[in-house]
């Protein structure tokens, strides 16, 4: 990889599944063994750096001294990827961070890879989100995410509606989380291990587990189908990266 690649999952609505997109990011780059780290700006609770503890730093991102943590070692740090994960309600002033610093012109001019993960939730003030950021997407890849994770009943709104929104931005691409068996992704949550690891039956230690074989199974088909969209976006090409013939954790 190159050059850095920075992307950004978040939405100016709580509640949508922000985090579970970015566990989902890490187990992808992960298994296609892309180095990468993270940045929970949920601080000071830091929900994703609870399942990736080892390459998660919790950040407040309106604080100039952690912004520097994120941006000035972007050359510096190891892993080329950078996921940041930004706290509900803060994509707009997070992105609007970006162009006051210089980061969104450094995008612009090619320096550095940006991509954004906007997760839509299912009302038109959800829809209304992606005004606000189309003014910062210029130099990005911009990723609309629906994300069916926790209501099988969303986006209820008419298709035109909606059609009217996601063409206010070109390029703009569109993806499909689908949805994971509940019981499944309760059993994640309290296991407090990323996918890869629940679906490998491995504690936080990568000691052995006893987790379910059927919700195993519910977590290891959905997470091949949100991996599926990823391919079908060709993100590993997006940072740069060769994708294996034979994943890590794909057995």
């Amino acid at each position: 990889m190159s050059k850095p690649v920075v992307i950004v999952v978040g939405a100016d609505k709580g509640g949508v599944g922000k985090t579970t997109v970015s566990r989902t990011l890490l187990d992808y780059f992960s298994a296609n063994n892309v180095p990468t780290r993270a940045f929970d700006t949920e601080s000071p609770r830091g929900t994703l750096k609870r399942f990736h503890p080892e390459i998660t730093e919790i950040v407040d991102m309106t604080t100039t001294s952690d912004q520097m943590k994120i941006f000035d070692t972007l050359n510096a740090a190891s892993p080329s990827v950078t996921v940041i994960d930004v706290r509900a309600g803060l994509l707009s002033p997070a992105l609007a961070s970006l162009r006051d610093i210089g980061f969104l012109d450094a995008a612009k001019t090619g320096q550095i890879t940006f991509a954004v993960f906007h997760i839509l939730g299912p009302s038109i003030a959800s829809l209304d989100e992606i005004a606000e950021t189309a003014n910062f997407m210029s130099g990005a890849k911009y990723f609309l995410v629906k994300n069916f994770i926790n209501d099988t009943q969303f986006f209820q709104w008419d298709q035109a509606t909606y059609n009217s929104y996601f063409h206010r931005i070109k390029d703009a691409t569109e993806l499909t989380i689908p949805k994971l068996n509940e019981m499944a992704y309760e059993q994640v949550e309290v296991s407090s291990v990323p996918f890869l690891k629940f679906v490998a039956n491995k504690g936080v230690h990568d000691e052995a587990a006893n987790y379910s074989f059927v919700l195993r199974g519910y977590v290891r088909h959905w997470l091949a189908n949100v991996w599926s969209e990823f391919d079908r976006i060709k993100l590993t090409d997006l940072v740069g990266a060769t994708k294996p013939v034979t994943r890590g954790g794909e057995k």
